[in-house]
């Protein structure tokens, strides 16, 4: 991973920040969540316990109302005013069937009995007994008879309650609390003439508090103002000791934490009874740690994602910036210092590159004038070897050459004939530089340049819609120059001529149409004329001599190199055309120009390009045989042939060429299609060719874009990848240099027409 390069781990601490930051916050969010959940689940044990607190006095009020109503009760004051030894057994029965019922309103009056002082009887809902015949059925186990006669039934009671005790009844083990009552209520003396005596199980009192013992599995401590236990459900007596003997226990608060126990505490503000209820933390905290335990593994995905993700990220955004800083190394061999980091370098060497580029933008527009002037002097000469040389060549130079036809066309400035001192050389530049603006601007940008110190090169192209000679161009042209003549000649006292030259129709035949030009503008010298003079009105001696200059042989030369068959026949059609065939030469003339244009086959052949050839001994022998007795057309056969053959030759070397580019680039395509990195740069890198050149290259020799070839070579092979199982469609589109399955998933289906889990389904051969 680019050896964790210090820009990756930037990129990877930024995307670490960014899962930070929601992090914290995520955190807070959640401390404040178990921070709620867990006072709310302090509250709602706090309202069980204060429900359950009320509930039980409730039915405490309910066993002091019974004994208000036994108070009152008629039939019970007759047997309480009645003398000992009266036996009042009607009475009893009475009492017993009215008076006890009163227990089936109320679970806490379950048990209870009335002792009947006069009467030596224990009274119940069944039956009555005497008390040692009673006790023998009911009893508390850590009182014996005797005690228990004088402790509960001989003695006063005011409301009084018995702490938890144990208790059998009927040989059935049990703990009860006991509240009694002595008869009548105002009842002061040592002893009373009745007692009622109500037993109140543990379990019963304990069923109200089910909702805290059976749901969180804790503990209900009651006690009384006096300290003692009313009713303890699960724990011990020596945990309750420990716990009100603990100095750091706040009997006054109503919620703390003791050991591993929430401890509620409640007190009554009837009968001074202190409620307490533990609550297991682990229990409490129930929702609390089911929302901290999900909290945890949704943050903990979620950041594991995000640090996955951020790799990748961190990854796919640092790779350009590092291989734009290897590109930037390799080109200008500059280190980043320790002070400097990565992006100090890049920007510095981008600002420094945008320097540099707006000086070298700025050079160009102040050289482009000089530019221009080497592309027109370099296209009259004849200097270029073919048409797209000519087009590239004159896009750098910013000129326009609309369909490539025209005509060119010399400008004298007269009066300075022989004349070259430093003044006359001054005032030419001067002239010439007036002349040129002038002409600009009657004509517009048209490609113009200096050939000598008096004379100025103009060519004029071909408008649109206009093709071939035609007087109207010829006259519109003259239009222009005689305007030029006459503005120059009241404006700046200069006197021009020129001359103009046969149409041109390619840049390839502008030094053509350039030669009869000069021709013309001599002719215009030599009879003083001062218009405009076209090569076709000039009284030219056409039978005394042939006119094949050097630039013409030099274009020759160089479009039978290049292989320019068309050219190459243009140019060879134009200099038989102007010396053969609207003029009259000599015998002796021809057989020269004849020998001069073998002459130039002979030059040609005579380059290492041909001499190396198989068609060179028979080109060289065709030339040879060439006779100038032959008519003109079949000497021009004969060249065309030979130039046949050699633009053929020439033509198969660049297919060849050619062929052997486009198979260097399958073979590095097959190499390197799973590099996700894989351009038609770093092809032509490898092939050692322009980006721009292999691209039309491939797309000449192939008929296909090289794109949309590497789209199908990684699909063959995907295709392959997809009959095999080893592999989820996720690793082929690694496998095949695809960096996003869904790009891989989109190009697959748009070559093949179905998607890859469908190709491998059907099992697709």
């Amino acid at each position: 991973m680019l050896k964790y390069s210090k820009i990756f781990r930037r990129f990877l601490i930024s995307y670490m920040v960014i899962l930070i930051i929601p992090g914290i916050g995520g955190y807070m969010s959640y401390r404040t969540s178990i921070s709620v959940t867990e006072s709310i689940s302090i509250e709602n044990s706090v309202i069980q316990l204060q429900k359950s607190q009320e509930l039980l006095e409730r039915r405490m009020a309910e066993v002091e109302g019974l004994t208000r109503q036994l108070a009152i009760n008629p039939e019970l004051n007759v047997l309480l005013n009645e003398r000992s030894g009266e036996k009042n057994v009607y009475g009893i029965w009475r009492t017993m069937r009215n008076v006890l019922t009163f227990g089936q309103t109320n679970d806490f009056l379950q048990d209870y009995y009335i002792y009947l002082a006069n009467y030596d009887l224990v009274l119940t809902s069944g039956s009555s007994y005497r008390p040692e015949h009673y006790y023998e059925i009911y009893h508390y186990n850590e009182l014996p008879l005797e005690k228990w006669r004088t402790e509960v039934l001989q003695q006063t009671h005011r409301s009084e309650i018995r702490p938890l005790s144990a208790f059998v009844g009927k040989g059935v083990q049990t703990s009860v609390i006991t509240y009694m009552q002595s008869l009548p209520l105002d009842s002061f003396n040592d002893s009373s003439p009745a007692v009622v005596v109500v037993m109140i199980d543990e379990k019963i009192i304990a069923s109200l508090l089910s909702g805290l013992t059976e749901r969180y599995g804790g503990w209900v401590h009651i006690s009384d103002a006096q300290g003692r236990t009313i009713v303890l459900q699960g724990q011990d007596e020596p945990y309750m000791e420990d716990l009100h003997a603990d100095a750091s226990f706040d009997p006054g608060k109503v919620s703390q934490f003791y050991r591993n126990d929430l401890v509620i505490t409640t007190a009554s503000d009837t009968n001074g009874w202190v409620y307490q209820a533990g609550i297991p933390r682990s229990s409490l905290m129930e929702d609390a740690n089911r929302i901290k335990y999900t909290s945890w593994l949704i943050t903990g995905g979620t950041l594991f994602l995000g640090l996955l993700a951020g790799l990748v990220l961190a990854y796919r955004n640092s790779a350009p910036i590092n291989r734009l800083i290897s590109v930037m190394k390799e080109q200008f061999g500059k280190e980043e210092t320790a002070e400097q980091s990565e992006f100090d370098f890049l920007s510095g060497n981008i600002a420094d590159m945008i320097s540099k580029n707006r000086l070298l933008e700025s050079e160009l527009t102040r050289q482009l004038p000089l530019v221009r002037d080497a592309f027109v002097k370099r296209l009259i000469a004849g200097e270029f070897e073919s048409r797209e040389e000519i087009v590239s060549a004159a896009a750098q130079a910013d000129i326009g050459l609309d369909q490539g036809a025209g005509y060119a066309g010399v400008i004298l400035i007269s009066g300075y004939n022989g004349m070259d001192s430093v003044e006359i050389l001054n005032e030419l530049n001067a002239a010439r530089l007036l002349v040129k603006q002038a002409f600009i601007s009657m004509a517009g940008s048209l490609p113009v340049t200096d050939l000598g110190s008096d004379k100025i090169v103009v060519l004029f192209f071909a408008q649109t819609g206009e093709e071939g000679p035609a007087p109207e161009q010829e006259a519109r042209i003259t239009g222009i120059m005689e305007n030029l003549a006459q503005f120059v000649l009241k404006e700046y006292r200069i006197s021009i001529q020129s001359g103009f030259g046969g149409y041109f129709p390619s840049a390839m035949e502008v030094s053509g149409s350039f030669e009869q030009a000069k021709q013309a503008l001599e002719y215009a010298v030599y009879t003083n004329n001062k218009g405009v003079l076209w090569v076709h009105e000039a009284q030219l001696e056409s039978s005394s001599t042939y006119y094949y200059p050097l630039d013409t042989e030099q274009r020759l030369i160089s479009t039978l190199r290049a292989g320019e068959l068309a050219e190459a026949v243009r140019i060879l059609d134009g200099a038989f055309e102007q010396n053969l065939g609207g003029r009259e030469l000599s015998v002796e003339m021809k057989h020269q120009l004849i020998g001069e244009i073998k002459g130039t086959f002979l030059k040609l052949l005579d380059q290492k390009a041909f001499m190396e050839s198989p068609v060179f001994e028979g080109a060289r022998r065709r030339i040879i045989d060439i006779s100038s007795a032959e008519p003109p057309d079949m000497i021009r056969a004969e060249f065309q042939t030979v130039m046949e053959e050699l633009c053929g030759y020439i033509a198969n070397k660049k297919k060849a060429a050619h062929t052997q580019i486009v198979q260097q680039m399958y073979q590095y395509t097959e190499e390197m299609y799973a590099d996700s990195e894989l351009t038609l740069y770093r092809v032509a890198e490898h092939v050692e060719r322009p980006e721009k050149y292999i691209s039309q290259l491939f797309k000449e020799v192939t008929g296909v874009n090289y794109s949309d070839h590497l789209v199908k070579v990684r699909m063959d092979r995907a295709a392959v990848l997809l009959r095999d199982s080893r592999y989820t469609v996720d690793e082929i589109a690694a496998l095949v240099g695809y960096n996003s399955s869904h790009s891989f998933r989109r190009a697959f289906k748009r070559l093949t027409g179905i998607s890859p889990s469908t190709y491998r389904q059907s099992g697709a051969e």
